[in-house]
């Protein structure tokens, strides 16, 4: 259809809904005219030569209108305010936390009784860990849903969802929500009407009569879970057919390739949307497009099918940022932020996997030049978005860097991963850390890194070894984590329990529906009456709290830190340390960190190469003013140490 005629097109879809395209709804139809060519492109390019093209389409426009139609008052306000504001995620006055509705506060009802805990921390936006139906035992977390429109019982109600946001909104906070485009629950109502035999839910999955077609994409896809859950590929005995499983068994793969998946999944996403959903968290984008011959990750149709999403939900509801979990290689995570033509129209945020690992690099070897090496791709983000910065979430971490990043840096690819492993499950001689391996890959070594924040970094084995020196440098490596990851730019995340020092919870172990899954030893189940403890002087939970809180506090009042795609890399004059410029405004912030567990040394000269020497710094995290000294003196970062400085004529005292 050319452009005129889809103009037309449109205009007479806003008209025979009752659409006020002049007065009341003007700036709805002026975002769903001005998208509508885009949109058919994308949904050209993907579906075109699909027999159910012209039905399929028409379901999505009218699912925009009706978006629109059912949104809120208080979210269309919420539309402008943020329209306003211009990319309003890229403050520096918005600091997150990631956390489990039923392990943090036992349900919808108690979270909401909860919010005054964030307001004293500083937290301002939650990330709820999957709250729809999921079946015990089968749920992956919950992120095997059974109904993306029903909260579990288990958190409690719709209501209860409904009345948190109510209060989250009446708080000035903001939510961020998943949704799962990968894969449903076998037991969601279409993966039921599937194995009964329904051809057109059949459709919305991968069904194959025999084993040829799996076989030949087993020969490309790699394992996700090779040891609870190898291959690809699950029979179903009631029809008598191979379905695809990526995952596990029991998560059924949509498939995209049939346009009625796509519709229905829209209208999901902008459901959550109509909820009051801030940031919504698009769970594992990467595996959504498959193709015979690839890894089925990645691929080209994946990126079309996340940046036709976006064009809908800027035209439905606007104020939803997305968020793309990728969790890939350094050169594939920016590509989700859009490529080309839609440079910055994709996903509005991702995860900085990827300088999270680097962190976790630099902590177990004191050496930063693996981090430097591979900054490039990160800093190619393009501005307009931004990333989720994190020390630990509830996943595992995975050593997602690439082999090149290590090789530069002058060490063996295969040794330093093998020792970094070594070093985080507590193996090699000498290392404090107390974590565990997850999904180790017997075929090529792979494998991944569990463990709690505290744990990874000392505070549990020093503990049990009551070796007050070992405690005091376990308390500085989880300040110093937060502090890089807080001040590198993006919005900050914490993982709930990391900001009272929870060592590992090995309560998962005597629950048969989580054992087989050692990243349960993160996720911790809280017990508020410890938490009273952030209020006792000397205790972990006091220290470790009131550090977060500073961190955040001290964030939030420098505007610096807001994400203008600012981040300058100093010329490391110190391997041990990790040294980089926020700029704006003719303003510079040095940020250094050190991960030695001794003091480290940097030269002056170091502050003078990227424009006007200063004369004075002033560190905002000790309040110390420091003299500018000559260019063989140094500055000294104390044992896992870390510095803000600015210079002072640019800063009150």
């Amino acid at each position: 259809m050319n452009t005129n005629a889809l103009q037309e097109f449109g205009a007479n879809l806003l008209q025979t809904n009752k659409i006020d395209t002049k007065k009341k709804d003007a700036a709805f139809a002026q975002r769903f005219l001005s998208h509508l060519d885009t949109i058919e492109e994308l949904f050209n390019y993907i579906y075109g030569d699909h027999p159910n093209r012209n039905a399929c389409f028409d379901n999505l426009l009218l699912s925009l209108i009706k978006t629109y139609q059912d949104r809120s008052s208080t979210l269309l306000k919420k539309d402008v305010a943020k329209e306003k504001k211009g990319n309003w995620f890229l403050s520096n006055q918005i600091t997150g936390m990631s956390l489990y509705v039923d392990r943090f506060a036992g349900s919808l009802k108690g979270l909401a009784e909860k919010l005054n805990y964030f307001d004293e921390l500083g937290v301002n936006f939650l990330h709820l860990m999957p709250v729809f139906e999921s079946p015990e035992g089968e749920s992956d977390g919950g992120y095997a849903v059974s109904n993306f429109r029903k909260v579990d019982a288990r958190f409690g109600s719709n209501e209860d969802l409904n009345e948190l946001i109510k209060k989250m909104n009446a708080n000035n906070m903001y939510l961020m929500l998943d949704i799962v485009l990968n894969h449903t629950s076998h037991h969601h109502e279409w993966a039921q009407k599937a194995k009964a035999g329904d051809k057109y839910y059949q459709d919305f999955f991968y069904f194959y009569d025999n084993r040829d077609i799996p076989n030949q994409l087993d020969q490309t896809m790699p394992e996700i879970f090779p040891e609870s859950s190898p291959g690809s590929f699950t029979y179903i005995e009631a029809c008598n057919k191979w379905v695809m499983t990526v995952f596990h068994h029991y998560q059924w793969d949509l498939n995209y390739t049939n346009p009625a998946v796509l519709v229905a999944m829209l209208d999901n996403v902008l459901h959550y949307g109509n909820l009051g959903v801030d940031i919504l968290r698009i769970d594992a984008p990467a595996f959504i497009w498959k193709e015979l011959g690839t890894t089925c990750q990645n691929l080209p149709k994946a990126h079309t099918l996340l940046r036709l999403i976006k064009q809908c939900v800027m035209v439905a509801t606007p104020g939803m940022a997305l968020l793309g979990e990728a969790i890939v290689a350094p050169d594939e995570i920016i590509k989700y932020f859009g490529t080309d033509n839609y440079l910055a129209r994709e996903c509005d945020v991702a995860y900085n996997a990827t300088q999270m690992a680097l962190q976790w690099d630099a902590l177990a070897t004191g050496d930063t030049r693996v981090m430097l090496s591979a900054q490039h791709p990160i800093l190619q983000k393009p501005y307009g978005c931004t990333w989720i910065s994190y020390t630990r979430c509830h996943d595992d971490i995975g050593l997602g860097y690439d082999d090149y990043m290590i090789e530069r840096a002058g060490f063996n690819a295969y040794q330093h991963r093998t020792y970094l492993k070594n070093y985080f499950a507590g193996w090699h001689e000498g290392s404090p850390s107390a974590g565990a391996l997850f999904s180790v890959n017997p075929k090529t070594g792979d494998a991944r890194i569990s463990g709690s924040l505290a744990s990874l970094c000392g505070l549990e084995k020093a503990v049990e070894w009551n070796h007050t020196p070992a405690i005091e440098d376990a308390l500085k490596k989880i300040i110093l984590m937060q502090a890089h990851s807080m001040f590198m730019g993006g919005i900050p995340m914490l993982f709930y329990g990391d900001e009272l020092a929870y060592t590992n919870d090995y309560s998962y172990l005597q629950d048969p529906g989580k054992s087989y899954d050692n990243r349960w030893m993160h996720r911790p189940i809280m017990n508020w009456d410890r938490n009273e403890k952030r209020k006792t002087s000397g205790t972990f939970e006091e220290t470790i709290f009131n550090a977060t809180k500073k961190l955040i506090a001290t964030r939030n009042a420098l505007e610096i830190l807001s994400d203008f795609k600012n981040v300058t890399w100093m010329t490391p004059h110190n391997i041990h340390v990790a040294s980089f410029i926020r700029a704006y405004d003719n303003k510079k912030l040095y940020c250094l960190f050190n991960y030695k567990s001794t003091a480290s040394f940097i030269t002056w000269y170091a502050f003078k190469e990227h424009g006007e020497r200063p004369a004075q710094l002033k560190d905002y995290w000790t309040g110390l003013v420091h003299q500018v000294g000559n260019d063989n003196e140094y500055f000294v970062l104390p044992g896992y140490g870390f510095a803000l400085l600015e210079s002072i004529s640019d800063t009150n005292i």
